[in-house]
């Protein structure tokens, strides 16, 4: 299995892993993006079922990578070679065209050209044709792709199909892991603050026409360029370790995520896990997962953020209806159902490739 080190592809995979452990799955996970920070080693340890191959390639979204993700091809084979597997599972999309000779499973967790069009609202420039030559060539090479939502599939199938075999499995996060706590007076946002997607800088930019306090934890410095995004009217945390985001997310009454683009978004699942009323951007995916258990606001208009969000704090009932709801739906979103799907899936493509 492939994972990133960067964003949330991480907490996806670490929590996958973990959930194959009662199917007697082990895995060799190969890791790109960059080093592992110490939090991050400290999940592996926990992970029994987990062997761990390094590396700091460039990702196939960064600046200039075809080098670097040529490298990483010929590193993965050596991989392949030396451990073996059944199946091989990529969580990123260009290496699905390798000779792998056992069967593939690619997850379309995001990609530019999709980013592009719901950020800029306009498709990408000439410098991203050869990311959608390739990651076209290895989505269409691939024996399975999965996407975390319908809305994703869609646009991936329209970008880069047609698909060998597609399914959606829904991403779930462990429901033990979040705590319901006693709610306080505040506003918590988190996220990599540097991806325009996330829109973290319009709740900034309305934040001092709020009633409460805004909270803001995560990355503001691009992995790829090194730019920091300066955040003005909010208390801004930096990057947290998953213990203090649990404790910051249990006692949050409010948690906004204006996104532009949000494939799944698994901070807003762990904001519902804690019983936080949700304020986040209308997009098709988001509305797919959330339903009626969201409010919902246009990721352009600042106004419409700030009217959300002050009638919900001026609204102790009708917010903690939305907690309420947040959590119950959330109870769809679990580790456990997600490890079964992969599951099905890996015996469903070994089965087929015996057959053959």
């Amino acid at each position: 299995m492939t994972t990133d080190t960067v964003g949330g592809v991480w907490n996806y995979t670490i929590e996958l892993v973990g959930a194959l452990a009662p199917f007697g799955t082990q895995v060799a996970l190969a890791t790109m993006g960059g080093p592992l920070s110490a939090d991050q080693r400290r999940q592996v340890e926990e992970l029994n079922n987990l062997t761990l191959h390094e590396s700091d390639y460039k990702l196939e979204w960064m600046d200039d990578p075809w080098e670097d993700v040529e490298k990483a091809g010929e590193w993965l084979l050596q991989l392949k070679d030396e451990v073996q597997p059944d199946i091989v599972h990529l969580n990123a999309m260009v290496h699905g065209a390798l000779e792998w000779g056992v069967p593939v499973v690619v997850v379309v967790h995001s990609c530019v050209m999709s980013w592009w069009r719901a950020v800029k609202d306009e498709e990408a420039p000439k410098d991203w044709d050869k990311y959608k030559e390739m990651v076209t060539r290895g989505l269409q090479a691939t024996n399975m792709v999965i996407a975390p939502t319908q809305a994703m599939m869609n646009q991936a199938e329209a970008l880069y199909g047609p698909f060998q075999a597609r399914t959606v499995i829904y991403n779930g996060r462990a429901q033990n892991t979040y705590q319901f706590g006693k709610k306080e007076p505040f506003i918590f946002s988190m996220g990599r603050v540097w991806d325009e997607a996330k829109n973290i800088s319009m709740l900034a930019h309305i934040a001092s026409d709020l009633q409460w306090p805004v909270y803001i934890a995560g990355d503001e410095k691009h992995p790829a360029t090194g730019n920091s995004v300066e955040l003005d009217n909010v208390h801004f945390l930096g990057q947290l370790s998953e213990k203090e985001v649990v404790d910051w997310l249990s006692r949050a009454s409010i948690y906004a995520l204006p996104a532009r683009y949000e494939p799944f978004g698994l901070t807003i699942l762990e904001a519902a896990m804690s019983g936080c009323a949700l304020v986040i951007g209308k997009t098709e995916s988001l509305m797919e997962i959330w339903g009626n258990a969201a409010r919902y606001v246009d990721p352009q208009n600042a106004d419409e953020l700030r009217d959300t969000l002050n009638n919900l704090i001026e609204d102790e009932f009708g917010r903690n209806i939305m907690g309420c709801r947040a959590v119950k739906r959330s109870h769809g979103y679990t580790a456990d159902p997600m490890g079964q799907d992969y599951d099905h899936i890996y015996r469903q493509l070994l089965r087929s490739s015996v057959k053959i």
